[in-house]
């Protein structure tokens, strides 16, 4: 929103609707960016967004449309006319295109496949053909190809001609007759080159190329290594299909962002915090926390097991919630670092012995600032055996917390599971469970004599 507007943009654009001013409406949608146009169309209902949006011109209501989440898209397209929801297919970006049709019910994607040119239908087909997790899934088949043989001249007169139906034309891939990539030549280099310079006299040969059938992360992971805002991609013939862009990455990142912190957090499968319905929120956290309801009574069975040494040192309860707090908090930290380091990549299931070596040093240097931290509140409060208890219990929780919470993580890599499901709570709970042992397991060695008097 600009910082101008009085009202909100989907205020005013529903008091023009109310007032009927189609030609205002088409003012407030068109002086804004497309993003900003869709976030104010789904501020109203359906069918004021779609009053609202079929007012711009169909290559404006494409660029507001492609903004728009999935499953919003397909609700509104099911809402149009065939002939409104083929004007608007045919506007949208190959990538995106391919990614609504699949998403639309049988009857209506066979009667708009059927609509569209056999070009636009095979285009279609070819990127259904790969696995949600494959690069060949989110590239588009809209980038800018030349021919070695042009020059600088042609070259830019060509990337004129279909700048509007390319993704971008910063980078223009050199192909030989038969689509096999020869080299890339920037849009920058093209301007600046003679105007009768060949291609292939300025063109970057062996550029970094993708393949259709590799893993997303690896379009990831060039993408972030090079810092180029789009790779090629080729097929199992070595022949260029389309490109992966920047921003196509940078949604997956934040998906996959999104799901691992759903999972740390026990709510996994939550698309929107903020558009989930009440039954979705319950649904996904409910069953986590019934789980950690009865991992925590371990808790509770723990304490009535060392019920004996709580009565002889009752001082001993004023310092539990501090230490078992300590344990989970370290093993949280321990595992938010190791699964974010397991999703980029930087380390792999080799690499675990070096790094509980040195995760043991950490632990042990932390835990024995904070023991030194809590014996010094245990000398104020009680008395100096109870310093020593505090302290060593310190020491352990927070070795034994960040070590659950490092090993989570690998082991359920090495079980092809999500690593991310070693979640925050799932870890704290460990800990408060081993953290209750510890603490009234020193206690209770330390205090042997003593618990003895008070038994007998």
């Amino acid at each position: 929103m600009t910082e101008n507007t009085i009202l909100p943009l989907a205020d005013q654009i529903r008091a023009c609707l109310d007032l009927q001013k189609p030609a205002e409406i088409k003012r407030l949608l068109t002086e804004v960016h497309p993003s900003e146009a869709s976030e104010a169309l789904l501020g109203l209902p359906r069918f004021q967004r779609i009053s609202a949006l079929t007012l711009l011109p169909i290559r404006g209501q494409a660029d507001v449309f492609s903004f728009f989440p999935l499953e919003e898209q397909v609700d509104i397209v099911e809402e149009l006319t065939q002939q409104g929801v083929v004007r608007l297919v045919t506007h949208l970006s190959h990538d995106e295109r391919a990614d609504l049709v699949a998403e639309l019910p049988d009857a209506l994607k066979d009667a708009i496949m059927r609509k569209l040119d056999l070009r636009e239908q095979e285009d279609i087909r070819r990127l259904e053909a790969y696995e949600d997790d494959e690069i060949g899934a989110i590239m588009t088949s809209d980038f800018a190809a030349l021919s070695p043989r042009l020059t600088a001249q042609e070259a830019i007169d060509a990337l004129r001609a279909r700048a509007e139906d390319s993704e971008t034309i910063y980078y223009a891939y050199v192909l030989d007759p038969d689509r096999h990539l020869l080299g890339v030549v920037t849009l920058k280099r093209l301007i600046t080159a003679r105007s009768d310079r060949r291609i292939e006299d300025i063109m970057t040969t062996s550029p970094i190329f993708l393949h259709t059938r590799a893993p997303l992360e690896e379009a990831i992971k060039a993408l972030h290594k090079t810092d180029l805002i789009a790779l090629p991609v080729i097929d199992r013939q070595e022949r260029m299909v389309g490109i992966v862009t920047y921003d196509d990455v940078h949604d997956i990142v934040e998906e996959e962002a999104t799901e691992d912190f759903h999972r740390m957090g026990g709510s996994a499968g939550v698309a929107s915090f903020k558009t989930a319905s009440l039954t979705e929120l319950i649904r996904r956290r409910l069953p986590w926390l019934i789980l950690l309801v009865f991992m925590n009574i371990f808790s509770g069975f723990f304490l009535a097991v060392y019920e004996g040494t709580i009565e002889a040192v009752v001082a001993l309860v004023f310092f539990l919630p501090v230490l078992i707090g300590s344990g989970g908090n370290a093993g949280s930290q321990s595992a938010t670092l190791m699964v974010r380091a397991l999703a980029i990549g930087d380390v792999a299931g080799r690499d675990w012995f070096r790094l509980l070596r040195r995760e043991f040093l950490v632990a042990a240097l932390l835990g024995s600032a904070m023991g030194v931290a809590i014996a010094s509140i245990g000398l104020l409060r009680v008395g100096y055996d109870v310093a020593i208890v505090v302290a060593a219990t310190m020491l352990c929780v927070v070795m034994v917390g960040s070590l659950i919470g490092m090993l989570l993580p690998f082991i359920l890599a090495r079980l092809r599971m999500d690593p991310a499901t070693a979640s925050a709570p799932l870890v704290t709970s460990l800990c408060d469970v081993c953290g209750v042992l510890i603490y009234f397991g020193i206690a209770t060695w330390y205090f042997r004599d003593l618990i003895a008097i008070a038994a007998g």
